[in-house]
């Protein structure tokens, strides 16, 4: 039974650690997890859920302390009067007044706030864990002794007696079996499933440290760990119990008296006060835990006015309104009685609340989001699966009925909710997972919803043949990270001169290549008069509602010969079948170009004009990637970025837009399962004098906000700026500089162009090539074109200086928000 009940609780405790290591987690708890991670519909819903379950368990254990009161206390059945300490009249308004009292103080405690509730609930931890220790001795220092058992159903004056045995192989061989009885405090007859219900109500004390996520400090680093410790411990401790309870005590003691561990203890009012301690503990931590669930719904305005009261809070920050209202609702499910009565409730409320969880989980691992880099890996979609699988059967082996009635209201909850609620700016998991559906599903997907969590690369690589980039294709299908990917390809004819459209004829032979090269791209060909025209059309016309192209993905305009790289792709020379016959032959060195290099560098303008990431790919038809990622493990393939502009020595920023999407990009193309085993190397440039560990601990902090794993690599570039200041106009600070200031809030790329030298930019590509040991792959920033255009070729010289000779290298300029440290 512990073994279900612990494996439900490891999944889901892996869910939760993986949620809560993603990224900033506010008041809440699991409805935060859940409402951050699925939206609003199934966030509030499953809040309320929570609330309630909360509720419930805070009603249970009191319902279980006013038990533990009345047994030592109580008058025994069948008497009028008390003798001793047993003084307190036994009915059910009695204990609902016992209940009363019990509850009043835990709102106290609650109502002064968490600081206080965290200092009691510690005191109450050494004395819970005192007492184990003496409940653990008495186990080997009590003697065999005979307990005698006033049944509370039958006669006061039968009495049935229990046996402590000590340690006996015999009595726990008896124990073994279930050979389940009648409960004695209902009179019901007792399964698995119904004690199992009972049972598991003292497992669900690990969801409190995440209800309290609001209060904790750094909430993604103390709940893995508080949580997972909190499993373990209580596994062991509660098996550990669970052994030697079935060692030493004989059947008819475990099952008519649920307080025998005072009659065995070598020092039994201490495990009174243990019982009462831990009872009182685990209302007051639901108690706690339901207002700041309460708390939460009513801050995020889910249900209107309804929830309005529950946002008023103290001058210290705590939700008094919402302790009070959570209080009440406690006050009124003590009306149900006797602890059993709504245990069952109170398990398929967590059950269904653990499953959510799960589900959370089990959704954000399969949208595969580049922002979904939890820092706790010790889970999978496998562990998600599980985690549901064993709540929904569990729900309906403890009560179909109250399964099916949790699952109906959770559905009405959801409706509601779906139609009534506001918008919310959280991010809907549905836009990141409907991109993986199919054709039908489209209409589905709304650009209004569209959040920064859920970004995704979606590329348009521009190919001219296939037979020169097959090796760019392939890689761009590793770095588009589960995205959109389109091969754009333009076709300069007039089809005003033909016939017939010349493209229908083409299309089976792209389509045919996508499949051979085994890539998941969309193919999108278009006629123009000049290619720049034709990229254009597709930037503007490709991709359907949110699946637009928001990178544009150009190899590099140089003058080296194109080769065929399809004749020694694997995918062909490993068959015999021959090269798709419908691409022409690659142009002879001696050709003319298709377009120029002003065109060209126009393309880039145009895409950045249009908001369009731009990547320029260079060499990499050179690239090996079989051969880069299967040689040697020591040391692993590495890929170096530089995300700062080398062609700005006077500008050494690393945090702006396009340094974030350089960073994220090369991250995407590590976290593709071709690249795991490579290592990020990140480069920055610092001079003498600016403090170079200060920037050096500012980058590595806002690569551990970003969740991105990287080495970072001090490069000193005194000597490379000293060649651009001694060349140009002199120190920074001058005149020209504050001229080019003020120019670059309009271009970004200004007369600078024509201020840096051949020499400092051959100075800084020998920078680069330096860096040893070579890198499987180079991401390099790029800078914005010229806004004269007449600079174009200057500008193309000067990229392609700058990446001589660096092998495989990708030039990256962002103009969007891709990162978010956000859960």
């Amino acid at each position: 039974m512990f073994a279900v009940a612990y494996f439900i609780i490891g999944m889901t405790v892996l869910s939760v650690c993986a949620i809560a290591t993603n990224g900033a987690l506010d008041a809440g708890g699991a409805y935060y997890m859940i409402s951050r991670a699925l939206g609003p519909e199934f966030g509030g819903s499953i809040g309320i859920m929570f609330f309630l379950a909360n509720v419930c368990g805070s009603a249970l254990y009191v319902l279980g302390l006013v038990e533990a009161v009345v047994d030592s206390f109580g008058i025994p059945p069948g008497q009028k009067e008390g003798t001793g300490v047993h003084v307190l009249p036994q009915s059910y308004w009695y204990e609902l007044l016992y209940g009363t009292v019990l509850l009043a103080l835990c709102l106290l405690v609650c109502l002064v706030g968490a600081s206080i509730y965290a200092k009691a609930t510690f005191l109450i931890f050494l004395i819970v864990a005192g007492v184990l220790g003496t409940v653990l001795v008495s186990f080997f220092a009590t003697r065999p002794i005979r307990v005698p058992i006033r049944l509370p159903h039958l006669n006061g004056s039968e009495i049935e007696n229990g046996s402590f045995t000590g340690f006996s192989l015999d009595t726990l061989q008896k124990n073994l079996g279930g050979d389940y009885a009648v409960d004695y405090t209902t009179g019901q007859k007792m399964s698995f499933s119904s004690v199992f219900a009972v049972m598991f109500n003292g497992c669900t004390g690990i969801m409190a440290g995440s209800n309290m996520s609001g209060d904790l400090k750094r909430p993604s680093y103390s709940i893995p760990r508080g949580t997972i410790s909190a499993v373990l411990f209580t596994y062991l401790v509660y098996n550990l119990l669970a052994f030697l309870m079935c060692a030493t005590c004989n059947r008819v003691l475990l099952q008519k008296d649920y307080g025998f561990l005072h009659d065995i203890s070598i020092f039994p009012p201490l495990v009174t006060v243990g019982i009462y301690a831990a009872t009182l503990s685990a209302a007051m931590s639901n108690l706690i835990g339901a207002s700041r669930i309460l708390y939460a719904l009513a801050r995020d305005d889910l249900f209107g006015r309804a929830l309005a009261l529950a946002k008023k809070t103290s001058a210290s920050g705590n939700p008094v309104m919402a302790v009070i209202l959570s209080w009440m609702v406690v006050q009124l499910v003590l009306f149900s009685g006797k602890l059993n009565t709504i245990a069952g409730v109170v398990t398929t409320f967590f059950l269904l609340v653990y499953a959510t969880v799960n589900l959370a989980c089990l959704a954000l691992e399969w949208a595969s989001a580049p922002n979904f880099r939890p820092t706790f890996r010790y889970f999978t979609w496998h562990t998600c699966l599980l985690g549901i699988a064993g709540c929904c059967v569990m729900m309906f082996l403890i009560s179909p009925v109250s399964a099916s009635a949790s699952l109906g209201f959770l559905l009405l909850l959801l409706l509601a909710l779906h139609y009534l609620s506001p918008s919310s700016t959280w991010g809907y998991i549905s836009q990141a997972l409907i991109f993986h559906q199919v054709r039908k599903y489209l209409l589905m997907l709304d650009v209004r919803k569209d959040h920064v969590k859920f970004w995704r690369p979606q590329m348009l690589l521009m190919v001219q043949n296939p037979r020169g980039s097959a090796r760019l294709i392939d890689f761009v299908n590793d770095l588009k990270k589960s995205g959109l990917y389109i091969l754009g390809h333009v076709e300069l004819q007039d089809l005003d001169t033909l016939p017939s459209d010349p493209l229908q004829s083409q299309q089976d032979s792209w389509l045919s290549l996508v499949d051979k090269l085994n890539v998941k791209a969309f193919v999108s060909l278009t006629l123009a008069p000049s290619v720049r025209h034709g990229v254009r059309q597709l930037l503007f016309t490709s991709g359907l509602g949110g699946m637009r192209p928001n990178t544009l993905v150009l190899g590099f305009y140089d003058d080296e010969a194109p080769q065929d790289g399809l004749a020694r792709h694997p995918a062909f020379t490993s068959t015999r079948e021959e090269v798709p016959l419908g691409f022409p032959p690659l142009r002879a060195p001696t050709s003319p170009k298709l377009l120029s290099a002003r065109e060209y560098v126009g393309i880039v303008a145009d895409a950045l004009k249009m908001l369009r990431n731009v990547l320029l790919a260079r060499q990499l038809e050179s690239l090996d990637k079989a051969w880069e990622l299967r040689r040697a493990a020591s040391p692993p393939p590495t890929i170096h970025v530089w995300p700062v502009n080398l062609l700005r020595p006077d500008s050494a920023r690393y945090a702006d837009t396009c340094s974030l999407f350089l960073l994220q990009m090369a991250c995407v193309l590590n976290m593709a399962r071709a690249w795991r085993r490579a290592r990020l190397r990140l480069f920055l440039c610092v001079e003498a004098g600016t403090m170079p560990h200060a920037q050096e601990e500012k980058l590595r902090q806002l690569l551990k906000d970003l969740r991105i794993q990287a080495q970072i690599q001090l490069v000193p570039w005194d000597a490379i700026t000293r060649l651009h200041w001694q060349t140009c106009r002199g120190p920074p600070g001058g005149p020209a500089e504050e001229e080019e200031e003020e120019e670059e809030g309009v271009v970004n790329f200004p007369t600078n162009t024509t201020q840096v030298s051949d020499e400092y930019v051959c100075a800084a590509n020998r920078l680069v090539l330096e860096q040893s040991p070579a890198p499987a792959v180079r991401f390099l920033y790029l800078p914005r074109p010229p806004a004269d255009t007449s600079l174009y070729p200057l500008y193309l010289h000067q990229l392609e200086l700058l990446t001589r000779g660096l092998g495989p290298t990708v030039l990256v300029h962002g103009v969007s928000a891709v990162t978010s440290t956000q859960l």
